[in-house]
């Protein structure tokens, strides 16, 4: 399943920029780039310090990607 991050207000897609890929808005980091090193184990503070994001932006994706996966598994019932 793929979420659609349009409904998100903290990433953009413009195409051109990063090969239209999602990315936090107003920068060129991949939300998937923040999520891989998320999953490595990185801790939010240390995304932070590496990445032009804020942890609120971060916040807000992590937050969005749980509401969406909440409301799929719900509506597969």
């Amino acid at each position: 399943m793929s979420l659609d991050w349009s409904q998100c207000e903290a990433v953009e897609s413009i195409p051109g920029k990063v090969s239209g890929a999602w990315v936090f808005r107003g920068t060129r980091t991949p939300v998937s780039t923040i999520l891989e090193n998320l999953e490595d184990g990185m801790t939010i503070d240390e995304v932070v310090e590496q990445f032009p994001v804020t942890g609120e932006q971060i916040k807000a994706v992590l937050e969005f990607a749980a509401r969406s996966l909440d409301a799929a598994a719900i509506g597969h019932r």
